[in-house]
């Protein structure tokens, strides 16, 4: 059992409370921390706003795995800590208990009997908490889904913790941490019981985007180019643990070869882990992703169904909202539809440069980025996954046309045609402005100014032709090209009425 006057007294003589006044109170600190950090500026004022708070508050940090959730919060907290826990992966509710009660163990300094149930564990962290002398108290409990094994009542104990001692204390912090969003969603954001509307504050950590991707790539010694750094993020999506990986010694094709496709490699069995530690099931949600990775231009529920075999009732809808998300799917509107034609299109990086190199691919050329350079195949997937970095910054591309204060909706369009004279178009990017205007958006990925051509002229001259024609609109039609170098001057380039360049998918 915890010898509680012992943990009194050691809460007394050491500086654990002078610690958390280093942290919490000396704002000089927070702002040297805080410039240390790459992004995560909004994040880190929620949690300052928390730390201000008279009253208790129960703090959701959620996201996909590697995106940098820990980090963020042992930056923030300086590993300081009445209390931190962390799940373990697939193991017993037996063997989470136990790994519970080591934490108490490590924290109390006195040796602790392992309870025999998620209540008694609160109650053993409860009767902790009180001795412990802080102005606020922080629970960090990490990976939180995976101690929530099946029939072990995890969340009603967490619940009776919770309403039952830590809400009416005024002053204590618990961060609850998961890469299973779905998890953290249905069972704390969404709770129907006792934690219905109980968190204070919701925190979901995004990848980052182009720029911050530059800034940290630059923060440890990179000296890649725009070009090289949008290649990089076509591959890993603006994931920090994957930037991690990379050597600043090596070139980026270099660096691909060595954590994807070299044997044993750094990230060789990323993939299997991703999805198995985010999702129960995983491989129907594989099935999801793998069946969206054959088809660019995205598919309706209907289509996912049809192509993957899994019956279209709940289960399926839950597999559809929790890819959404944590943001491995997109759910794009086909222009002029209604929410029930929703297109859903694959989103994260990883997953698509997976199913296009690494699945059929593993070990058999451990130089294969760097050898497939001028391959058409290479090219093609560039010129796809350009198209969805530039979705992935719809505010930049916004502000680059000079249009980010106006009212606007993202869409796609296509049309088969008619088999006969009528040609069939595809526009990946609609932007439909309250001005009206709607910006019918082209995407070309090219080393250097991209080249309008004649038969390229006329390509374009038909897709907004057939738009206004089937979609009816009486709004006026912009051409925006966005490019990585802009488009190059010719007797065809005045067909454009707006650029964005790469560098703007930076700001």
């Amino acid at each position: 059992m915890i010898n509680l006057s012992l943990c009194c007294i050691k809460y007394r003589d050491n500086d654990y409370l002078g610690e958390i006044i280093d942290i919490f109170v000396q704002r000089e600190y927070l702002n040297a921390m805080e410039q240390k950090l790459i992004g995560r500026k909004y994040e880190w004022e929620l949690l300052d706003d928390v730390m201000k708070s008279n009253e208790s508050e129960m703090v959701i940090v959620y996201g996909r795995r590697r995106v940098g959730k820990t980090y963020l919060v042992n930056r923030y907290f300086h590993n300081s800590y009445a209390f931190k826990h962390t799940g373990v992966f697939n193991k017993s509710t037996g063997t989470q208990l136990e790994r519970f009660a080591a934490s108490l163990e490590d924290y109390s300094g006195e040796a602790v009997v392992t309870p025999g149930n998620w209540y008694k564990a609160f109650d053993m962290l409860k009767a902790y908490l009180r001795f412990v002398k802080a102005e606020r108290k922080v629970i960090f409990i990490d990976e939180m889904p995976w101690l929530d094994t099946e029939d072990s009542d995890f969340v009603s104990a967490l619940e009776s913790f919770w309403n039952g001692w830590a809400s009416a204390e005024g002053n204590i912090v618990l961060i609850a941490c998961g890469s299973a969003t779905s998890w953290m969603t249905d069972k704390l954001l969404g709770n129907q019981g006792g934690l219905f509307n109980r968190s204070t504050t919701r925190i979901f950590i995004r990848p980052f985007n182009l720029r911050e991707t530059e800034e940290y790539l630059k923060s440890h010694g990179f000296e890649l180019t725009r070009y090289d750094i949008a290649e990089c993020y076509m591959i890993m999506g603006g994931i920090p643990f994957y930037l991690k990986q990379m050597n600043p010694r090596l070139t980026l094709s270099q660096n691909i070869d060595m954590i994807f496709f070299k044997e044993k490699g750094l990230l060789w069995d990323e993939f299997d882990h991703l999805y198995s530690t985010l999702f129960r099931k995983a491989d129907t949600y594989i099935a999801v992703v793998e069946a969206l990775s054959r088809k660019r231009m995205g598919m309706t529920r209907k289509e996912i169904v049809k192509e993957t075999g899994i019956s279209d009732n709940g289960a399926f809808g839950k597999i559809i909202k929790n890819l959404v998300d944590n943001e491995f799917i997109r759910p794009y509107n086909f222009f002029g539809n209604k929410k029930r034609d929703t297109i859903y299109q694959l989103a994260d990086f990883y997953t698509m440069f997976y199913f296009s190199y690494i699945k059929d691919n593993y070990g058999r050329d451990e130089h294969f980025w760097t050898n497939s350079v001028d391959l058409p195949l290479r090219r093609s997937w560039s010129g796809y996954t350009f198209e969805q970095l530039c979705l992935h910054h719809l505010d930049q591309i916004r502000r680059g046309i000079g249009i980010l204060a106006v009212q606007c909706e993202s869409s796609a369009w296509f049309s088969k045609g008619d088999g006969g004279n009528k040609r069939g178009a595809q526009i990946d990017l609609l932007i439909d402005r309250r001005d009206r205007v709607i910006n019918v958006c082209e995407m070309k990925y090219s080393i250097n100014e991209f080249t309008i051509d004649k038969d390229y002229d006329q390509s374009l001259r038909n897709k907004i032709q057939v738009f206004r024609e089937e979609s009816g609109t009486k709004k006026a039609l912009h051409l925006t090209m966005i490019t990585t170098y802009g488009v190059k001057r010719n007797m065809y380039s005045n067909i454009v009425q707006s650029q964005v360049v790469l560098d703007d998918l930076f700001a």
